[in-house]
């Protein structure tokens, strides 16, 4: 049988994987609670108009003003704007994770990722992804989004990786079925402890914890 290519390459989410998610339906729904608005309303302009703001052709301020702004409010777009912001939170152990598997095994890093630009900006500013990772093929800077595959080969493009020597960690399935149509190894990623078990099953190890046990 013939051996699996080394992996050299790592792409991976960020909402749900290095952090939470950024403007999932949980965040909109304590916004739509914390400023009175109404709910199904703010919803149903939301999904009219998302796909435009996370592939980058519209700004958050056209964003909010078609969602939030477009009667006048008793609070300001910056104090929406903050509470955004606010939603992301990091998983501290992932990112370490990552961190370390790239200075044991010289991996290239790139993020995949469904964002809009200002929160995507945010978000590696605040959390330093950029300590690690070496390249974002966010939605908003190459206007694709997932699930559309041609992101994934943009990815291979700008990463210079084959497919074969690429794993992919997501936290939706249909996105992990279209990474492995185009040959790249996916983890499905639900936590810590068994993402680490099957990065140690690549032969990816930190030397440390439970990544070492795994393998």
């Amino acid at each position: 049988m013939k051996k699996a290519a080394a992996i050299t390459c790592v792409f991976l989410d960020v909402g749900g994987v290095l952090l939470t998610n950024g403007w999932d339906h949980h965040a909109r729904k304590r916004a739509a609670t914390t400023f009175k608005l109404e709910w199904s309303e703010m919803e149903d302009r939301h999904h009219l108009t998302f796909d435009t703001y996370e592939e980058g052709k519209l700004t958050l301020q056209e964003y909010l003003g078609r969602v939030v702004f477009y009667q006048k409010r008793p609070f300001t777009r910056a104090q929406f704007q903050r509470f955004m912001f606010a939603q992301s939170k990091p998983y501290p152990e992932m990112i370490k994770l990552f961190a370390q598997l790239k200075a044991r095994h010289g991996l290239k890093i790139a993020v995949v990722s469904n964002e809009s630009r200002e929160l995507n900006a945010h978000r590696i500013r605040k959390f330093k992804l950029d300590s690690f990772v070496d390249s974002f093929i966010s939605s908003c800077f190459v206007h694709i989004r997932k699930p559309d595959e041609d992101i994934f080969r943009l990815a291979l493009d700008i990463a210079q990786a084959p497919a074969r020597r690429v794993v992919y960690i997501e936290n939706t399935p249909m996105f992990i079925r279209i990474a492995e149509g185009l040959g790249i190894r996916s983890i499905l990623h639900t936590d810590y402890t068994s993402t680490c078990a099957k990065l140690a099953s690549f032969g990816l190890h930190t030397g440390e914890g439970v990544v070492d046990e795994a393998g």
